[in-house]
């Protein structure tokens, strides 16, 4: 069965001597995985150099329930990500924003908000001028919320500690290890103020933002337990050294 869809690329590996696996989160389909050819002649309607991590594409696929791999017949750019690709710091933005979903969407589901949150992050990504510092610490956040996750952030007081395990924050610490102290926690509900339009407005020390960065993802971990290390982490956090 043909279908139309609109398509976020994530991964992708070498399948065999001709093919690649791409692992993309779709508009139609949710998480899909596409055979796509490594080397096609001039004619194909699928080139592999839309494939790029967190390329937007638009899709005609073969796509079967029963099946793990699919087709793509046709694709083309929903729109050019060049700065995304040629700029080092965005390029390692998303680098790391595609590894990290690679990683946490799994739903093969469809889901319109999380599809249009991601659709709408990509390209301001390729559009902004300032704040790029961090984008990343926005998107990780907010992302909590479509993978329904997101901590009580109306239990913030200050001198509370955040809860990790529970997701909420308290006047005392928690009696497991899973929690931040009160300096991180204030950092932490900080997070909530800050959006895609204000972000440049927020000044973060470059050790803050470490930090930050590595508690969002361990909250990931403890709440999504499968999540390896991401990799690509240490190149992103010597880029704003």
């Amino acid at each position: 069965m043909l279908s139309k869809t609109r398509g976020i690329v994530l991964h992708s590996i070498p399948y065999n001597d001709v093919y690649s696996i791409v692992y993309m989160y779709t508009e139609a389909f949710g998480r899909a995985s596409y055979l796509v050819a490594r080397n096609r002649g001039k004619k194909t309607t699928v080139s592999k150099a839309l494939f790029l991590p967190l390329s937007v594409v638009e899709m005609e696929v073969e796509h079967q329930n029963k099946r793990d791999l699919h087709r793509i017949r046709e694709t083309k750019q929903c729109y050019p990500l060049n700065r995304l690709f040629t700029d080092p710091v965005k390029n390692a933005l998303a680098l790391f924003m595609a590894e990290v979903l690679f990683r946490v969407v799994k739903e093969t589901e469809p889901d319109a908000r999380l599809f249009n949150y991601l659709y709408h992050s990509i390209r301001l990504l390729e559009l902004m001028e300032d704040g790029v510092a961090n984008f990343h610490l926005v998107f990780l956040f907010h992302l909590l919320g479509y993978l329904g996750i997101f901590p009580n952030i109306d239990s913030y007081a200050e001198g509370y500690y955040f809860d990790m395990l529970n997701g909420i924050f308290a006047d005392q610490a928690p009696l497991h290890r899973h929690y931040l102290d009160r300096e991180e926690s204030k950092i932490f509900a900080r997070l909530s103020k800050i959006s895609y339009e204000n972000m440049s407005l927020f000044a973060f020390s470059r050790q803050d933002r470490v930090n930050v960065l590595n508690r969002i993802l361990i909250y990931y971990r403890i709440h999504l337990p499968e999540i390896p290390e991401i990799k690509s982490i240490t190149i992103l956090q010597a880029l704003f050294e």
